[in-house]
């Protein structure tokens, strides 16, 4: 990371550098107000709040790791020409704030997670420096009701940008919070059918603490397995011990999972992996999570029918 902002640096600020009229420019109210979004599950949570009155440049985009994301110069002209950077916060994305100043960013940022009760990660050997997060569960979008928060930040911050829009802004905020409240509702029902004793899913990242709080779901996780770790041989023989002990047929990895931990789990545990799951990043178009709620649909889907096999 430390090279990749040194590379900003040198060739990129000068581009960027040439950009601050831009940001200190008023709009007309007819031009698209520019927002950057740090991540793709933010990015579409603003376009839906945001509608035809924002533009929005996604900086880690569809099936790609927040995790391991290395800024390009773009990334930070993006940035400078935005009137709004979006961030989840609670740790996520550290690299997007240091980004932001690399670039000199002057405008607003919100912090969609802002008013989130925080979940603190499993208090064991490998996870207390997950992703570089410490033991702040970042994932509180995998609660719908975390997700309500998020949108009204949302909307609150594209008023204060863009007041002429704050009836559109708080007018979208509320349809797509009945969404979500009609989404939670459909999971609490599809998880309320199985018994609690099957409620046990085997994931490869620990990121589903906030899911498994709120739908009362055990999720289990490997020590030290990561998105920006491989796991070695004792965690997965550790995995594979869990599944055996556990009779544990719901395994899953997410979409930026490895694929040779499905292989090596298949053939020595006995079990045929579910699909991907997708926790930190959305699909490309036409994938079976190209947004929030389709995302959040695709898993809970994907989850009960492997517990039920339990």
């Amino acid at each position: 990371m430390r090279r990749a902002f040194c590379k900003l640096l040198l060739t990129g600020m000068a581009g960027a550098c040439l950009l601050p009229g831009i940001v200190a420019a008023a709009e007309p109210a007819a031009v698209p107000v520019p927002v950057t979004a740090s991540f793709s599950i933010l990015g579409d949570l603003v376009r839906v709040v945001g509608g035809e009155r924002v533009r929005v440049t996604t900086l880690v985009g569809a099936d790609e790791d927040a995790h391991v994301f290395e800024p390009r110069p773009a990334d930070a002209r993006a940035i400078v020409q935005s009137r709004l950077l979006v961030v989840n916060g609670l740790g996520f994305e550290p690299w997007a704030q240091k980004l932001a100043r690399s670039a000199g960013y002057k405008g607003r940022t919100v912090v969609a997670a802002q008013g989130v009760t925080p979940r603190r990660m499993a208090d064991e050997a490998g996870h207390g420096a997950h992703g570089g997060h410490g033991e702040t569960d970042p994932h509180a979008w995998q609660n719908p009701a975390n997700v309500v928060l998020y949108v009204r930040n949302i909307a609150a911050a594209l008023s204060e940008a863009d007041p002429a829009g704050a009836s559109a802004y708080e007018s979208n905020a509320r349809a797509y919070a009945a969404e979500l409240q009609a989404l939670d509702a459909w999971a609490q029902a599809e998880f309320a059918a199985l018994p609690a004793a099957k409620r046990k899913v085997i994931t490869s990242h620990d990121a589903f603490g906030y899911l498994g709080a709120h739908y009362g779901v055990a999720f289990l996780a490997p020590q030290g397995v990561s998105t920006d770790a491989e796991p070695g041989a004792k965690e997965v023989a550790q995995l594979i011990r869990q599944i055996k002990r556990e009779k544990i047929r719901a395994v899953f990895v997410e979409n930026m999972g490895n694929p040779r931990l499905l292989n090596q789990l298949s053939k020595d545990a006995g079990v045929t992996p579910g699909p991907a799951l997708y926790v930190d990043a959305l699909s490309p178009e036409g994938g079976p999570a190209s947004s929030y709620l389709r995302l959040m649909r695709h898993n809970v889907t994907a989850l009960v029918a492997g517990m039920r096999q339990n």
